[in-house]
C-alpha cells in the first residue's frame, strides 16, 4: 500500500503529524486506529466531515483540533493512503483511583471537588497537562494559610489495560508566624489601639497558647477591612490604605507585615436625601433611618441604612432591590451630602415551592408550617419565619433553602427547601441499681412524627422493685388547619413500698385515670394550652409520718381507720407557651418561657393548685453557633385551698416537687429536698393490761422522740437553675453538629416545704437506729442551696437522645446523696 505523507498545518502537544497534500480530494474512507476505551462511533462524531465530502488541508488540520478538544487523546496522528484518511490515536489513560497522603489542612472532600471541578475523577481519562497547574493551585492554597515550606506533588503509577492511580503527595510543614505588624502612617490612632481590633495577632508569648499568630492571607484581608471601618465609623471618609506589604523570612517560618495608611480628615453629614422609589414608604424610611444632620460620618451606619431599606422591600416582594448611598462631599467645610439612591427593581412572586430530603416525614406536615405561599409575592421574612417554624419541628435536623429564577420570566422564582431529618422516634430504656429501688428498668417509646404525619404518639412502661406503671399519649399539632392542638392520655401506676423495711416512708398506691388536652396559637411565637384530667388514687399501708397530719385528717374516716385513703380528683389546667428557639433539639439561639397552673375543681376529693414556670435562654457565642451559653431556670410552688375538719388543705405528698438525677446533675435522682419526721410517743408505766399483761401511760408531746427518714419526700416548692457553656464537641466533625452536643455545666437549686415548722420538734429527742439516718434541719428554708458542676455529653441516637453526665457536688447538706456518673435514654436538656 503506497502512503504518501501530508504536512500537518500544526502541532499539538507530544503529535508527531503527517505531511499533508495541498489539493483537495474526496474522502472514500475513515479508518481510525489505536481505540481501546473510546467507542469508534464517539471518535467519528468529533469529526468535521464525513465519507464523500471533498477535504482540504484546513480539514484535516481542523479535524485534529477537534478530536484533542474532546480529552480523550494525547496523541493523534493524521495519514492519507490515496482517498482514504487513517487516524493513528493514542488514548490517555483511564484513571483508576485517587490516593491523597499526608493532607491535614485540606479535607479529601474538598479535594475531591476540587479535582472533579478540573474532570480529575475516577473513571475519566487522564490529562497530564494540567496536573502541573493543581500542584501549583494547592501550593498557592497553603501560602495563603502562611504555609509557605508546603509542597505537593502529584504521582502518577501506570497500571495494564492503559490506567493510571494517581497519589497527591502533601507536605504541610508548619505555618509561619507573624512576627511583626507595622503601620505606617497613623496619627490619630496607635498601632496598639488598630490592632487591637483584628484577628491577627503578633509575636504572642507562650502563655497564650490559646491564641494564634499564625499568618492567613484571607484573615489578613479582613483585618484590612476592620482598620478601614474603624475609620470610617469615626468620620474619617476620605481615609485609604495605600499598600500593604508582606515579607516572608528566609527560613519561610516568619512574616512581617506593613500597612501604609492617609487617614485624612473628619467629616461631618450635611444632609441626607432620597432618590428613587420608595415604593410609597417615605415616611416609614425615614423614621427608622439612623443617619441624621450634623453627625459624624459613620460607614457601619451607612451600611446598616442601605441593609435596612433593603430588608424592607424585600417583605414587600422587592428581592432583587439596588440600594446605594452616594456621597457628595464638600472639601471646604468637610461635609458630606449623603443621596440614598433606591432601585426596588420588579416585584417578584413565588411560583412553586418544593421539598426535598423529607423521606418520612409527609410534604403537608412540613408546608403548614410554611408562610411563605405559592403565588404570593416572595418575602425575606416570610421565608426565614417558614424555615424556623419547619427547624423547630423535633424531627427535623436542619432546613435550607435557596430561590431559583423561572425561565423566561424575570418576575417570578421558585423555592426549594432542603430538608434534613432526624430520628422522630424517641425509645426510652434503663436500667440501673440502687440501695433503695433494686434493679429498675425502664422502657418506652415516643414517636413524635407518627408515620410521618407530624402527630406524636407514645406508651411508657417501667418496673422497679417498688413500682410499676404504663402510660400512653397522643397528639395532633394540626387538629384544625388553623394550629388548634388536640391530645389525650391514658395512664396507671401501682406503687407498693409497704414492705420497704429500709424505708421509712413505706406506702401502697393505686394511681390511674385519663385527660385531654388542647392548645390554641396566638402568633407566631405564642401559645395557650388549656387541660382536664380525671384521677383515682388510692393509698394504703401508709406508714404515716407526721407531715401527712393535714392529709390524714381531710380524708381518713374516722370510722375506718385502718380502711387508707382514697380520693377522686377532677384536675383543670392552663398554661402559656412563648418560644423563639431557633431549633427543636439543641437549639443554640432564642428564648422559651413556658408557665402552667393545674388545679383541682372544687367538687375534687382534695383541693389544691400548682404552679410551674421555665425559663431557658440560648445566646450564641459565635458566628456559626458553634459556641453557645445557656441559662435556664425552673420554678414551682403548690398548696391547698379551702379547710376540712379544722385542717387546711394542703398539697398531697404524691404532688411534690423533687431534685436530684436530670434536673440536678451530681446528686441521686429524687434526693433534694425534705425528709420524713417520724414522732414517737413516749409511755410512762401504768396498770398492767389484763389481756397483755404489761401497760403504760403516753406522756406528754414534749417527750416524744423522732426520726428523719433517709430518703426525701419532696416538697411544695421548688427552684432549680443551671448556667451552662454549649461547645464544638472534640474530635467530632461540624456535620454532626446537630445531633451531638457538649456541655460544661453548673446547677444549683432546693426543693422546700413552705408548710413545715421546725419549732414542733424543738427540744424532741432524736431517735436513732440507723448510723446514715440524716440530721434534722429547716426544710421550709429556700436558702439551702444545693450546687454541682460537671460536663455533659447529649446525642440524638437512633433510639433517641442519650445523655452521659459527670458532676462533682459544690454544695450539699445532709442526706443528700450523690451520684458522679448519670447515664439517660430519652433526656435532653
Amino acid at each position: 500500500m503506497t502512503i504518501k505523507r501530508l504536512v500537518a498545518a500544526m502541532f499539538l502537544a507530544s503529535a508527531s503529524n503527517s505531511v499533508l497534500a495541498e489539493e483537495s480530494f474526496t474522502v472514500q474512507d475513515i479508518q481510525v486506529e489505536g481505540l481501546q476505551r473510546v467507542a469508534l462511533g464517539a471518535a467519528l462524531n468529533n469529526l468535521p466531515f464525513n465519507v464523500g465530502d471533498t477535504v482540504t488541508e484546513y480539514n484535516l488540520s481542523r479535524s485534529i483540533r477537534t478530536l484533542y478538544s474532546a480529552g480523550h487523546f494525547d496523541d493523534i496522528q493524521v495519514l492519507r493512503d490515496g482517498n482514504t484518511v487513517i487516524y493513528r490515536l493514542r488514548e490517555r489513560p483511564t484513571i483508576n483511583a485517587i490516593e491523597f497522603d499526608g493532607n491535614k489542612d485540606i479535607k479529601e472532600d474538598q479535594l475531591n471537588e476540587s479535582l472533579a471541578g478540573n474532570r480529575i475523577e475516577v473513571g475519566e481519562p487522564l490529562d497530564k497537562t494540567i496536573l502541573k497547574n493543581i500542584e501549583n493551585g494547592l501550593t498557592e492554597f497553603y501560602h495563603g494559610v502562611g504555609k509557605y515550606q508546603a509542597s505537593v506533588e502529584i504521582e502518577v503509577t501506570y497500571l495494564p489495560r492503559n490506567r493510571v492511580n494517581l497519589k497527591i503527595k502533601f507536605d504541610e510543614g508548619d505555618a509561619a508566624s507573624i512576627r511583626q505588624i507595622n503601620v505606617v502612617g497613623n496619627k490619630l490612632f496607635s498601632d496598639e489601639e488598630l490592632l487591637s481590633n483584628i484577628e491577627s495577632k503578633q509575636d504572642l508569648p507562650w502563655w497564650r497558647f490559646l491564641s494564634s499568630d499564625r499568618y492567613q492571607k484571607q484573615t489578613l484581608q479582613g483585618d484590612i477591612e476592620k482598620i478601614n471601618s474603624y475609620y470610617l465609623d469615626r468620620g474619617y471618609l476620605r481615609f485609604n490604605i495605600d499598600s500593604s506589604q508582606v515579607s516572608v523570612s528566609p527560613d519561610k517560618e516568619s512574616v512581617y507585615v506593613t500597612l501604609n495608611v492617609t487617614e485624612g480628615e473628619k467629616y461631618t453629614i450635611s444632609g441626607v436625601k432620597f432618590v428613587g422609589d420608595l415604593i410609597g414608604q417615605d415616611e416609614f424610611i425615614r423614621q427608622i433611618m439612623p443617619l441624621k444632620q450634623g453627625q459624624l460620618y459613620n460607614g457601619a451606619l451607612v451600611t446598616y441604612t442601605e441593609e435596612s431599606i433593603a430588608k424592607l422591600l424585600a417583605r414587600f416582594g422587592y428581592a432583587n432591590s439596588k440600594v446605594r448611598t452616594i456621597p457628595n462631599i464638600n472639601e471646604d467645610t468637610k461635609e458630606v451630602e449623603l443621596t440614598i439612591s433606591v432601585d426596588p427593581g420588579k416585584r417578584v412572586y413565588v411560583r412553586r415551592i418544593n421539598m426535598s430530603g423529607n423521606s418520612s416525614t409527609k410534604d403537608e406536615v412540613l408546608r403548614r408550617e410554611l408562610r411563605q405561599m405559592e403565588g404570593a409575592w416572595l418575602s425575606n421574612d416570610a421565608l426565614e419565619l417558614s424555615k424556623q417554624r419547619i427547624q423547630r419541628l423535633p424531627y427535623i435536623a436542619s432546613v435550607d433553602f435557596a430561590t431559583a429564577p423561572v425561565a423566561g420570566v424575570d418576575d417570578q422564582v421558585d423555592i426549594g427547601f432542603t430538608i434534613k431529618e432526624q430520628p422522630s422516634g424517641s425509645f426510652n430504656a434503663g436500667i440501673s441499681y440502687g440501695n433503695y429501688m433494686g434493679m429498675s428498668f425502664q422502657i418506652g417509646v415516643q414517636q413524635e412524627n407518627f408515620f410521618g404525619s407530624g402527630n406524636s404518639a407514645g406508651i411508657s412502661l417501667s418496673t422497679n422493685k417498688y413500682q410499676k406503671s404504663i402510660s400512653t399519649t397522643y397528639t395532633n399539632p394540626y387538629f384544625t388547619l388553623d394550629g388548634v392542638s388536640l391530645g389525650g392520655q391514658v395512664f396507671y401506676s401501682d406503687t407498693d413500698y409497704s414492705s420497704a423495711s429500709s424505708n421509712l416512708e413505706a406506702y401502697n398506691q393505686q394511681r390511674y385515670g385519663f385527660g385531654a388536652s388542647i392548645g390554641y396559637p396566638i402568633n407566631e411565637y405564642n401559645r395557650l394550652n388549656f387541660g382536664a384530667n380525671y384521677v383515682v388514687n388510692k393509698i394504703n399501708s401508709i406508714n404515716e409520718y407526721d407531715q401527712l397530719r393535714h392529709f390524714r385528717g381531710v380524708l381518713l374516716d374516722a370510722q375506718n381507720p385502718d380502711g387508707g385513703y382514697q380520693f377522686t380528683n377532677y384536675e383543670l389546667s392552663a398554661g402559656w407557651v412563648r418560644s423563639t428557639l431557633n431549633r427543636g433539639l439543641f437549639p443554640t439561639a432564642g428564648l422559651y418561657l413556658g408557665a402552667t397552673i393545674r388545679a383541682t375543681t372544687p367538687n375534687s376529693d382534695l383541693t389544691y393548685y400548682k404552679v410551674m414556670f421555665e425559663a431557658r435562654n440560648y445566646i450564641p457565642l459565635s458566628n456559626d453557633h458553634a459556641w453557645s451559653f445557656l441559662s435556664k431556670l425552673e420554678t414551682g410552688y403548690g398548696n391547698g385551698y379551702g379547710s376540712k375538719n379544722g385542717y387546711d388543705y394542703t398539697l398531697p405528698f404524691t404532688e411534690n416537687f423533687y431534685a436530684g438525677g436530670d434536673n440536678m446533675r451530681g446528686f441521686e435522682s429524687r434526693i433534694i429536698g425534705p425528709h420524713a419526721i417520724f414522732r414517737y410517743a413516749q409511755t410512762v408505766p401504768g396498770l398492767p393490761d389484763p389481756n397483755y399483761g404489761s401497760g403504760g401511760i403516753p406522756s406528754g408531746p414534749e417527750n416524744d422522740s423522732y426520726q428523719v427518714s433517709q430518703r426525701s419526700i419532696g416538697g411544695n416548692a421548688k427552684a432549680v437553675a443551671t448556667l451552662e457553656l454549649i461547645t464544638p464537641t472534640p474530635f467530632l466533625s461540624d456535620d454532626y453538629r446537630n445531633s451531638v452536643r457538649t456541655s460544661i455545666f453548673v446547677d444549683a437549686g432546693n426543693v422546700w416545704d413552705t408548710e413545715f415548722d421546725i419549732n414542733r420538734y424543738a427540744g424532741l429527742t432524736k431517735l436513732v437506729t440507723n448510723q446514715n439516718q440524716p440530721e434534722l434541719i429547716d426544710y421550709s428554708d429556700a436558702s439551702l442551696i444545693r450546687a454541682t458542676a460537671g460536663v455533659s455529653l447529649q446525642w440524638i441516637s437512633p433510639m433517641g437522645p442519650l445523655t452521659f453526665s459527670l458532676a462533682k457536688i459544690i454544695k450539699k447538706y445532709d442526706g443528700d446523696l450523690q451520684e458522679n456518673f448519670s447515664f439517660n435514654i430519652g433526656t435532653t436538656f
